[in-house]
């Protein structure tokens, strides 16, 4: 991609590139960063003090690194999330969108990885009901004349367009669904774990009504925690992850008895 195509970048993809460019070396100078990402100094400069104080870096001299004791309850902003490991969370999606069957019922909960799984099923163009607390998939998914909609309701979470809480969650509790594709913000020790109750509040009532719950978590997810817990790995029928996911990682995830299907090949890091 070149510098005048990067430059007109919206700022929440221009660092949502600063902040994948510094977990994959750790630390980055200004100036590198610059070069990398086709932004002036200045501009990168004013994007570090603006991730620095919302908490996702620490800067350095001339540079910064990530911040590694982020709270637990940290969470980024849904702009930004949407354009971390953008092509490993297209992967997963359509993978994801392959498994469905005709006139399946079906739960997206809210995220960016299951927002690419809507995507992929509007262009297999099943006939589906689909069931979302996410009024961006929920718009991605209304765009097909196959599939129907419901919106459970809830109240908007502020900075994202996820629904939790009542009516919704309630209205969760009437359904039997055939599959329910279930984000997380994280997964370690045989749990999955979230950032706020309320939402994992959601996807335990999202879990309990779906046949089957299949868990789309980009390798990043892995081996990391949360505030609080959502359930455990026993709930969840399949994981799919990328090719970037540690060979002890997976290893560990299929020890305890998850099925896990890698999009894009194996990992190999120990």
């Amino acid at each position: 991609m070149g510098r005048t195509r990067r430059a007109e970048m919206i700022p929440a993809q221009r660092r949502a590139l600063v902040l994948e460019h510094i977990r994959t070396r750790g630390a980055a100078s200004i100036h590198e960063l610059a070069e990398s990402i086709g932004a002036s100094s200045s501009t990168i400069r004013r994007d570090l003090e603006e991730l620095e104080r919302k908490g996702y870096l620490a800067r350095s001299h001339g540079g910064a690194l990530l911040q590694h004791t982020t709270s637990p309850t940290f969470e980024p902003e849904a702009a930004i999330a949407a354009e971390f490991s953008r092509a490993e969370k297209r992967a997963i999606g359509a993978a994801a969108a392959e498994l469905l069957g005709a006139g399946e019922a079906v739960i997206f909960d809210s995220g960016s990885t299951v927002q690419e799984a809507a995507r992929a099923a509007v262009r297999r163009n099943l006939v589906l009901t689909a069931v979302t607390n996410d009024l961006a998939t929920g718009q991605i998914l209304a765009s097909a004349e196959n599939i129907r909609v419901v919106i459970p309701g809830g109240t908007v979470r502020s900075g994202s367009f996820t629904l939790s809480g009542e009516p919704g969650q309630q209205f969760l509790g009437t359904l039997r669904a055939d599959v329910a594709f279930i984000g997380i913000h994280a997964i370690a020790d045989g749990f999955l774990t979230e950032t706020t109750l309320e939402i994992a509040s959601m996807k335990r009532a999202m879990i309990a009504a779906a046949r089957r719950v299949i868990l789309l978590a980009d390798a990043t997810k892995l081996n990391q925690s949360a505030f609080c817990r959502v359930c455990d790995t026993g709930r969840i029928d399949l994981l799919l992850t990328d090719g970037r996911a540690g060979a002890t990682d997976l290893r560990r995830l299929r020890e305890g008895g998850l099925e896990v299907m890698v999009v894009g090949g194996e990992g190999s890091a120990a």
